[in-house]
């Protein structure tokens, strides 16, 4: 099946996302203190590393392969790198506001594939790593939010 350029650009898209935020997740699961955030950075690169792999999955199956040595877009990197700094400071609530800040863009890359004309189980796949994104950026929200009220 021939995939148009805009269907090839945008799942490219949602793939660096995902990217962004499994490298973001792994080195926040690494350096951060806190077991629970541990775990919890673990499960989501964990679950950024399927969402890349189902993309492209179906990206094969339209005779396209993802290029895999694609360079980061700089400003979803940098924020993601920010994390670092948050996690050396040991301050919960800052390393949840960088994870959130990650986190929005990746919402934001599937608000606007949902817009997009999708060919087959491409749309609905999309629909539902959508769902899994915004869960995991209003999870990480609320966890912020109660760390604001604690310190």
């Amino acid at each position: 099946m021939e995939i148009n350029k805009e269907v090839f650009s945008t799942v490219h898209h949602l793939i660096e996302r995902c990217k962004d935020g499994a490298k973001g997740y792994k080195t926040a699961a690494q350096d951060v203190e806190d077991k629970d955030l541990k775990e919890l950075f673990m499960k989501y690169a964990v679950q950024r590393d399927s969402m890349i792999t189902e993309l492209q999955a179906e990206l094969h199956k339209m005779g396209h392969t993802d290029d895999e040595s694609s360079s980061l877009e700089g400003t979803v990197h940098r924020i993601w790198i920010d994390i670092k700094s948050a996690i050396s400071s040991k301050d919960r609530k800052r390393i949840l506001e960088e994870c959130e800040r990650g986190e929005d863009y990746a919402v934001k890359a599937f608000e606007e594939a949902r817009e997009k004309e999708l060919p087959g189980n491409l749309k609905q796949i999309v629909e539902q790593q959508y769902t899994d994104v915004k869960h995991a950026h209003d999870h990480i929200r609320a966890l912020r939010d109660k760390a604001r009220g604690e310190a």
